[in-house]
């Protein structure tokens, strides 16, 4: 089997990174039936949006009145819309917190790439952009890493863990360092990145492009 890694940039509270996942999923799908022989390797990192944003979050409808102004509303039906289109009935309305996201990223990081971290990510969008919950909140951290998997003993210590919020802080940095600055951001093989929530088809066509390029010098 070859090896395809596909290291994602996302934030959790991104709506077109959600998009961006489903948009992945469809492309790996297509992936398996042309390319057999390949084992991709999905690896989720740490992006936040509004790295400035206070541990308790902030009222949704300030932060949306601050970010877009006017044009809030035509902003999200436009996302609407295009979620629709992947499988996902985005529910901005019921959304009245806009959390700060580094625990949530901790809960993703500390998952084991492949189905768990599938898992705990899918969770984490779903919970905010489907049921609207607050993410700010210990009690529906441990209900999300419970339901992708994880002992909610074992989360609630990462919610604790001060070390690991500081360590996924320096994972987002490195990743502006990078020159990442918007999210969804693809990286295939280490070696061909695309930012944005691009369809399945352009999605796979960077597949091809990274298992066809030559490996990376050290």
């Amino acid at each position: 089997m070859k090896t395809l890694t596909i290291d994602v940039v996302s934030d959790v509270v991104c709506p077109w990174c959600y998009v961006g996942k489903r948009r992945l999923e469809r492309a790996l799908a297509l992936l398996a039936i042309q390319h057999p022989d390949v084992d991709p390797e999905v690896r989720w990192h740490t992006f936040q949006l509004n790295p400035e944003m206070a541990p308790e979050g902030m009222a949704r409808a300030d932060y949306v009145s601050q970010k877009f102004g006017d044009k809030a509303g035509s902003v999200y039906e436009r996302v609407a819309g295009v979620g629709k289109e992947a499988g996902i009935a985005f529910a901005f309305d019921r959304i009245a917190r806009q959390p700060n996201t580094v625990v949530a990223h901790s809960l993703i990081a500390v998952s084991e790439p492949g189905m768990a971290q599938d898992a705990m990510v899918e969770a984490l969008f779903k919970t905010y952009f489907i049921e609207g919950r607050d993410l700010t909140e210990a009690a529906v951290l441990m209900d999300i890493a419970e339901s992708a998997g994880m002992a909610r003993s074992v989360a609630e210590q990462h919610l604790q863990n001060s070390a690991l919020h500081s360590q996924t802080i320096g994972n987002d940095n490195a990743a502006r360092e990078m020159g990442i600055t918007g999210v969804p951001f693809f990286i295939f093989n280490r070696q061909v990145g695309l930012s944005g929530a691009h369809e399945s088809d352009t999605l796979l066509q960077a597949m091809a492009e990274a298992m066809n390029a030559a490996p990376p010098s050290h």
